[in-house]
């Protein structure tokens, strides 16, 4: 994997950079990615090592801020080191960086439900164009974990929620659960769908920020918690007690039709950077359900989710959006809040009871 030297970029605000260690068996994978860190101004090398066994020591001699784990090691894999590093550097927030391989896929979506905070798919040796797509999205995701960037956003209770509507709006029996996420999503994803009884008389529908592969094998993880849950199929009718993932690279919308919701997929242009995307979900239910839906914001990067919860809103559905406290990215959420799009604003361990008592038509 090669690839031209970047320019630097301007150097940010004065105050400590972001460190970052990184992970990696390949020494010729390790070498570059740590010269694309040191080319970064806004972001500092602490080291770098071979493997996982000495990745947890020097997490715990470095205390960073950010770590590139690769998943593939010898002696202690990614999947392995995670924990560990986790607890030597409680506040670090990792990045796996996998292949995309079934076997890559796998370990990535265990790690981000055990406390990755998000990963990076590494192109195949040899790709230029994969190896600068991969220094792009890399640099991307650290900075975005950065606790720079979370410095400046403002505490969670200043967000304004959306005017207020008449409790029995809110007290409405939704007919459809929404929910948008991407990073942290896996393991917030989790946290609320455990909460979610076997006769969830609701289809749950989900827009998660991944590639294909990976979102097949989250939906294996997600049906361990109780639920079936699956990748949807285009024209799959919408069943109650089920839940649905968009599939990598498919933007997920759904319609009526005669046996009721059913699930529609399309490779339209890209939405807010992403396909799949949550804004054409929403949207598409507004159109559909209108008030029948309850929606659901969960960490995530970007502002994807603010105008399909716009839509819904106007539409008369109710918007939950995770706090900040809770999120690994306040983005997407704090996007909906930040517009007044959210009827309530929760810690993450509170949504999933939320959406149950709404199931039952309590606010």
């Amino acid at each position: 994997m090669t690839a031209a030297q970047p320019q630097k970029p301007a150097s940010p605000p004065s105050g400590a950079l972001p460190r970052v260690l990184v992970v990696d068996d390949s020494a010729v994978v390790r070498g570059l990615t740590a010269r694309w860190i040191e080319a970064d101004a806004r972001l500092e090398l602490a080291g770098t090592c071979a493997d996982g066994e000495q990745g947890v020591r020097r997490a715990g001699e470095l205390q960073p801020d950010l770590v590139v784990l690769d998943v593939e090691m010898p002696r202690m894999d990614g999947l392995a080191a995670l924990p560990l590093i986790l607890k030597a550097a409680p506040r670090a927030r990792v990045v796996m960086a996998s292949t995309l391989t079934r076997s890559g896929a796998q370990v990535t979506v265990r790690a981000l439900s055990l406390g990755a905070a998000d990963y990076a798919a590494k192109p195949e040796a040899g790709k230029v164009a994969g190896a600068e797509a991969y220094r792009e999205e890399l640099l991307r995701k650290l900075l975005a974990l950065s606790p720079r960037a979370a410095a400046p956003v403002r505490a969670a209770p200043s967000a304004p929620l959306a005017a207020p509507r008449p409790a029995s709006a809110l007290a409405a029996k939704p007919s459809l659960i929404a929910i948008g996420s991407s990073t942290g999503g896996p393991q917030a994803l989790r946290e609320v769908l455990a909460h979610l009884p076997a006769d969830t008389r609701a289809p749950v529908l989900i827009t998660q920020h991944m590639p294909k592969l990976f979102t097949a094998i989250l939906a294996e993880h997600l049906s361990k918690l109780g639920l079936p849950a699956a990748e949807a199929q285009d024209g799959e009718p919408l069943r109650a007690g089920r839940v649905y993932l968009a599939p990598g690279d498919w933007h997920m919308t759904v319609r009526t039709g005669p046996e009721g919701f059913h699930a529609v997929l399309d490779q339209g242009p890209q939405v807010n950077f992403c396909r799949p995307a949550v804004d054409p979900l929403f949207k598409s239910l507004a159109a559909a359900a209108g008030r029948n839906v309850l929606a659901v914001v969960l960490t995530g990067m970007g502002a994807d989710g603010r105008e399909g919860a716009r839509a819904l809103r106007a539409a008369g559905a109710p918007v939950i959006v995770q706090d900040q406290a809770t999120s690994v990215v306040w983005g997407m959420p704090g996007a909906v809040a930040e517009a007044g799009l959210a009827d309530m604003i929760l810690p993450l361990k509170e949504i999933g009871p939320q959406i149950v008592r709404r199931l039952k038509g309590l606010p």
